[in-house]
């Protein structure tokens, strides 16, 4: 469960994850809010347009139709590779669906059958639809199949989120088939394998491609902290060369001289000058005292003074 990203938040997880987004017209706020709710977000959606022709599908996402006004989806991914940011808010994508399942998706466990249509699903929903027929001969061509796994895995990514957290449309409302249809070198789209695809992805950094190497995405919920002795702590505060030393307020060639010779001790460990700052403000507190007690006798006599003048 997560507040929606921000349109900026949302463009920069993509282009870190290496998508080539393309914004379309006024994207940033062309939504369904005023028609219902839109977050708490809880995962992502991929789906199918039944159609073919990049423009013209994504304009269809964007505009909708007398029926189903747009957006249809937040994201299109065309046969190109590219995504067309079409959406920002609620969108008209996922519809009514299992209750069962939006449970499963929140806590990131199996799936159960979607037998059901009785809760909003746009409100909890990123939508992506895929350009494809969605007549099981049409193909996705591979470049759009990882358009589309990198589009579901910046999202996981930035609301921290598992592979778990992505569902198709078939999954969700009862009735529903897309995403179908063959992938190039990959056989029919299969949810599942989608899915472990996300998951291989969110175990690289987010500008990993498949094929190569990379450092893997830090996790640091388990990282290892390995607490210092009393001994090594004291260690640290008398390592030599920790802290610049201390200068005058104004450039002094001859600050680090005595005695005709340039002194080579320019730095300190953080013991000494932890130690100098203490005997500083001391100092100047000596200092700041002595003042006071100066004005409080000014104060005294200047009030004398003008007593003896009334007087």
């Amino acid at each position: 469960m997560a507040t929606p990203l921000s349109a900026t938040k949302l463009l920069d997880a993509l282009k870190a994850e290496g998508c080539k987004v393309v914004e379309y017209q006024s994207w940033r706020t062309h939504n369904r809010n005023h028609k219902g709710s839109w977050g708490p977000v809880n995962g992502v959606m991929i789906h199918h347009t039944v159609s073919s022709g990049e423009d013209s599908s994504v304009a269809l996402c964007y505009n909708g139709h007398a029926s189903l006004p747009g957006p249809l989806c937040h994201t299109v991914g065309g046969k190109s590779g590219k995504l067309y940011m079409v959406g920002h808010g609620r969108a008209n994508h996922a519809g009514s669906g299992d209750d069962d399942v939006l449970n499963a998706v929140v806590n990131e466990t199996a799936l159960p059958a979607d037998n059901e249509a009785n809760t909003d699903g746009n409100r909890h929903f990123y939508g992506l639809e895929i350009v494809n027929l969605g007549n099981g001969k049409d193909t996705y061509p591979a470049v759009q199949y990882d358009a589309a796994v990198r589009w579901a895995a910046a999202l996981c990514r930035a609301h921290g989120w598992g592979a778990a957290s992505v569902i198709g449309h078939k999954e969700w409302q009862p009735g529903k088939i897309d995403p179908h249809g063959p992938v190039e070198d990959r056989g029919d789209f299969s949810m599942d394998r989608f899915r472990a695809d996300v998951a291989e992805r969110l175990k690289h950094a987010a500008s990993w491609s498949p094929g190569t190497t990379s450092t893997p995405a830090t996790d640091t919920s388990k990282e290892t902290h390995v607490a210092l002795s009393d001994a090594d702590a004291r260690q640290v505060w008398k390592v030599d060369g920790a802290v610049a030393a201390a200068r005058p307020p104004v450039n002094n060639d001859d600050y680090y001289k005595a005695d005709g010779k340039t002194l080579n001790n320019t730095s300190w460990s953080a013991g000494y000058a932890l130690q100098t700052a203490v005997e500083g403000i001391r100092k100047t507190q000596r200092t700041l005292g002595g003042v006071e007690a100066k004005v409080d006798a000014l104060t005294d006599l200047v009030k004398q003074l003008l007593a003896d003048k009334e007087s």
